[in-house]
């Protein structure tokens, strides 16, 4: 008798609880999507290139008027594309300067139109992004009289930053230096004095570090955004946070000191920067198990800054390996879902 009254009485209970649960969910209010913010169509200068899209004539036609020309790969609603745009093209003090000795082509990585980048590649926009691995918006990609790239920027770059990139293009400095060095061998206009943060490590042998998220900040005395950066994302608790999951460290790009890289190479700071064609400071690359995974080389907002991070210190990579933007787009869903806003332009 016990046994099959408690048998009825467990039933009660379970179907008690199930109601409870369903008045629950049904009482209970959605969750409000989040909104997605901050991304900005650009509307490039009147003066760029009204071009064919035969890139190897328009390069015989910039060199014939003694021009070098200027892919301008961006991408709708890219905000960083949009502050280039604003910032780099349309008011900035060198603005005549680059109409004069340059041919700007805009090209839509995203875009359909049929490129014939030379004489064996014939593709759409989009898949000429590819070929050219295309990573960031804008990408910027300055070709010689051989249609031959001879400097990529990848992301934003500050005023005097792209401004001492068109100098260096302009003059053909790249026959006997790289930017950096081009950068480099001028005297600063204001000099950066380099500042402490709590989670920054002197470490010298790299290596011995590498087999877990390793982040190396590359500073130097020339760099304008290094306080931006200071000031913002590394004062953000998010990016501390993420930043828990890395050994973080910072070399100063122009010393000699001697370091062991993460693959056990014996060499410089400035050797390292030079060998990783990091021409953007403050950069920073991101190691996992002894080998790069993704790197900052140009101004991100905060939102794509601390992803980048997470990306690597959670090893998202692992699961997206093809992409960052593949994970970048299941992550900003699952917040948009939660009911979080993203802003791309903060």
């Amino acid at each position: 008798m016990y046994i099959k009254h408690a048998a009825q009485f467990n039933k009660i209970l379970i179907l008690s609880i199930s109601l409870l649960f369903i008045w629950s969910a049904s009482d209970a209010a959605p969750v409000a999507r989040g909104k997605l913010t901050g991304g900005l169509i650009s509307e490039h200068p009147g003066w760029f290139k009204e071009s064919f899209l035969d890139i190897a004539d328009d390069v015989n036609q910039a060199t014939d008027a003694g021009k070098h020309v200027i892919l301008f790969m961006y991408l709708d609603n890219c905000p960083y594309c949009h502050r280039m745009i604003e910032e780099n093209f349309k008011h900035a003090p060198y603005t005549d300067f680059i109409q004069k000795n340059f041919d700007v082509i805009a090209l839509n990585i995203k875009g359909d139109r049929e490129i014939a980048f030379n004489a064996e590649t014939s593709v759409s926009e989009k898949a000429l992004a590819s070929l050219l691995k295309v990573r960031y918006t804008p990408t910027i990609i300055f070709l010689n009289s051989d249609n031959k790239t001879v400097l990529r920027l990848n992301g934003y770059r500050s005023v005097r930053d792209f401004g001492y990139a068109i100098e260096y293009v302009q003059q053909k400095a790249y026959l006997k230096s790289t930017l950096s060095q081009y950068i480099d061998s001028r005297p600063p206009e204001k000099q950066y004095n380099f500042r402490s943060h709590p989670q920054l490590r002197q470490i010298t042998d790299l290596q011995s570090v590498a087999a877990n998220p390793l982040a190396i900040l590359f500073e130097d005395i020339h760099c304008d955004l290094c306080d931006l950066l200071h000031d913002g994302h590394l004062k953000s608790p998010g990016v501390r946070s993420v930043l828990e999951n890395f050994t973080f460290v910072r070399l100063d790009a122009l010393s000699d000191t001697p370091i062991i890289d993460p693959e056990g190479n014996k060499t410089t700071p400035r050797e390292f920067a030079e060998k990783l064609g990091l021409n953007y400071r403050p950069g920073i690359v991101l190691y996992d198990r002894g080998r790069e995974v993704s790197r900052i080389d140009g101004m991100l907002y905060s939102y794509h800054f601390e992803e980048t991070l997470r990306y690597v210190g959670e090893r998202h990579y692992e699961k997206y390996p093809k992409s960052f933007y593949e994970y970048l787009a299941v992550r900003t869903e699952q917040l948009l879902a939660e009911g979080k806003d993203v802003d791309l332009s903060k």
